[in-house]
C-alpha cells in the first residue's frame, strides 16, 4: 500500500491508466523533436558554401536554366531522326464510312437470276498498305538532313556551354576584383584616417593650418564613399554568380579564390590552329552547308518519278459488319506499283531548285568569313594576354615605388618637412598603384578565360592544356 502511494505520488499518470501516460509522453516527444529542428539545424541552414571557380563553373553547367533549354531542343532532334527514319518504312492507313444513296441500286440476283433492289445503306472498310521505292531521294535527303540537325544541335550544345564558362569566369573574376577594391578602399580609409589623425594633432598644437585638417577630412569622406561603391559592386557580382547558377537571390556563398597568375604557355600559330579544329560555331557552319545541300536535293526530287507499290484490302455491306449485300460481294483486294512524275509547274520546282542553290552559296560565304572572325579573336585575346602581363610586370613595380613614396611623405610630414599636399598625393599614387595591379591582374585572367573560348576549349580551371 505505501509502495503504491509512493508511485501515485512521483508518477501520477498510474492513477489515470496507460491511455495518459502515452498522451504524455506524445506531447513530450513533439516537444522535444521540435525543439531540436528548430534550435540546432540553425547551423547548418546558416553555412555557406564554399565554392572556387572550379566548382562555381561546374555547378553552372549543371544548373543553368539557358543550357537545359539547349538540351532539350537536342532531344528534340533526336526524336527528328527517328520520325525521318520512319519515312522509309511502309504507310498503314485504314477508313471506315457509311453513305445513304438516294434510291437503291438494281441489279440480277446472281444466285437467282431475278432482277432485286440492293440496300441504300452502304457500310464501307478498306485498309492501305503503301511502301514508296523511289522518291528522287526525297526520304534520303531528310534523313541525313535530320541527322545534321542533330550533330548541329550538339555543337549548339558545346557553343552554350562555352559562353555560360566564359561568363561564369568573367564574372568570378570581376567579383574577386571587387572584393580587392574592398580590401584597397579599406586600407586607403584606414591610411587617411591615421593622416587626418595626426593633421589634427599638429593644428592643435599650432604646427599646421587648419586647410590641412580641413583636406585630410575631405579625402577621408572620398575615401568612404569610395568603399561603400565597392562593397556594393561585390554585392551585385555575387548575385549576378547566383543568378548564372540559378541559385535563390541573397543566398549566401562563399566564392573563394585569389588573382593568380597562371602562365599561358602555347604560341599564337597553335591557338589558331587549336580554334579551327575545335570552335563549335566553325561545326555549326559547316552542318548548316551540309543540310542546306541537302534541301536542294530535297527541292530537285521532284525532277523524278515518285514510285511506289500499294496493297488495298476494302470490304463492303448494307450493315455496320461490312458483311455484303445482294449485289456487292463483302470483300475484294489489290496489289500494284504505281508511278507518278511531274512534267511541268510553271517553273515552281525549277527555281525552287535555284532558290536553295543560292541559301547554299551564301552559307559558304558565311562560314569563310566566321573562319576569318575566329582567327583574328584568337589574336586579338592572344594580344590581350600579352598586355596584360607587362601590364603586371610595370603595376607590380609602380606598386612598390608608391608605397615607398608614401611612406617617405608621411615621414616628412611628421618630421615637419614635408607638406600635407604631398602626404595626399602620395596616398592617391598608392590607391592608384594598388587598383592597377588588380586590374591587371584581372585583366590577364579574364583574357585568359577569353582565349579559350575563342579557341572552343572548355577550359573551366584555367589551368594550361
Amino acid at each position: 500500500m505505501q509502495v503504491n502511494t509512493l508511485l501515485d505520488k512521483y508518477f501520477p499518470t498510474r492513477r489515470y491508466g496507460v491511455t495518459m501516460f502515452k498522451f504524455i509522453s506524445l506531447n513530450n516527444f513533439l516537444f522535444i523533436t521540435i525543439a531540436v529542428f528548430l534550435f540546432f539545424p540553425a547551423h547548418e541552414t546558416n553555412a555557406q558554401k564554399i565554392m572556387d571557380l572550379e566548382s562555381t563553373v561546374k555547378m553552372g553547367l549543371e544548373r543553368n536554366q539557358s543550357l537545359q533549354a539547349v538540351r532539350e531542343a537536342l532531344t528534340g532532334t533526336e526524336y527528328g531522326i527517328y520520325s525521318a527514319r520512319g519515312a522509309f518504312g511502309p504507310r498503314f492507313k485504314v477508313g471506315y464510312g457509311y453513305t445513304r444513296l438516294d434510291e437503291a441500286p438494281t441489279g440480277m440476283d446472281p444466285a437467282t437470276g431475278l432482277r432485286v433492289k440492293d440496300s441504300r445503306d452502304v457500310w464501307t472498310m478498306n485498309f492501305n498498305i503503301h511502301q514508296p521505292l523511289f522518291t528522287g531521294f526525297n526520304i534520303l535527303s531528310n534523313y541525313e538532313k535530320a541527322k545534321l540537325g542533330n550533330q548541329q544541335a550538339q555543337s549548339q550544345l558545346s557553343k552554350a556551354e562555352l559562353e555560360l564558362v566564359l561568363e561564369i569566369q568573367t564574372s568570378f573574376m570581376d567579383l574577386l576584383a571587387s572584393r580587392e577594391s574592398v580590401r584597397v578602399a579599406n586600407d586607403s580609409l584606414t591610411r587617411l584616417k591615421s593622416h587626418l589623425n595626426v593633421s589634427q594633432s599638429f593644428y592643435d598644437v599650432g604646427l599646421a593650418p587648419r586647410l590641412d585638417v580641413l583636406q585630410a577630412q575631405v579625402d577621408v569622406a572620398q575615401a568612404e564613399q569610395d568603399l561603400i561603391s565597392a562593397e556594393n559592386n561585390a554585392q551585385i557580382l555575387e548575385e549576378k554568380l547566383n543568378m548564372l547558377l540559378f541559385l535563390p537571390s541573397g543566398e549566401k556563398v562563399n566564392y573563394q579564390g585569389e588573382l593568380e597568375y597562371f602562365p599561358f604557355k602555347m604560341d599564337i600559330d597553335q591557338c589558331r590552329e587549336h580554334a579551327l579544329n575545335n570552335r563549335p560555331d566553325i561545326f555549326i557552319a559547316n552542318k548548316s552547308i551540309q543540310m542546306a545541300t541537302k534541301d536542294e536535293r530535297i527541292t530537285a526530287s521532284s525532277f523524278y518519278p515518285q514510285i511506289g507499290a500499294n496493297f488495298d484490302y476494302n470490304r463492303r455491306g448494307d450493315d455496320p459488319g461490312v458483311s455484303g449485300s445482294r449485289l456487292q460481294d463483302k470483300s475484294e483486294w489489290r496489289a500494284g506499283v504505281q508511278m507518278e512524275w511531274t512534267l511541268f509547274e510553271w517553273g515552281k520546282t525549277y527555281y525552287g531548285h535555284k532558290q536553295a542553290g543560292q541559301t547554299t552559296k551564301r552559307l559558304m560565304a558565311e562560314y569563310e568569313d566566321l573562319l576569318r572572325t575566329v582567327v583574328f579573336e584568337v589574336t586579338s585575346s592572344f594580344l590581350k594576354i600579352d598586355e596584360s602581363h607587362k601590364r603586371i610586370m610595370v603595376a607590380r613595380q609602380a606598386l612598390e615605388e608608391a608605397r615607398e613614396s608614401y611612406r617617405m611623405s608621411v615621414a616628412r610630414y611628421e618630421a615637419q618637412v614635408g607638406t600635407n599636399t604631398d602626404v595626399l598625393d602620395a596616398q592617391a599614387r598608392l590607391s592608384g598603384a594598388e587598383a592597377n595591379l588588380i586590374g591587371a591582374n584581372a585583366d590577364y585572367l579574364k583574357a585568359l578565360a577569353t582565349i579559350y573560348n575563342a579557341m572552343g576549349e572548355k577550359n573551366i580551371s584555367l589551368t594550361g592544356i
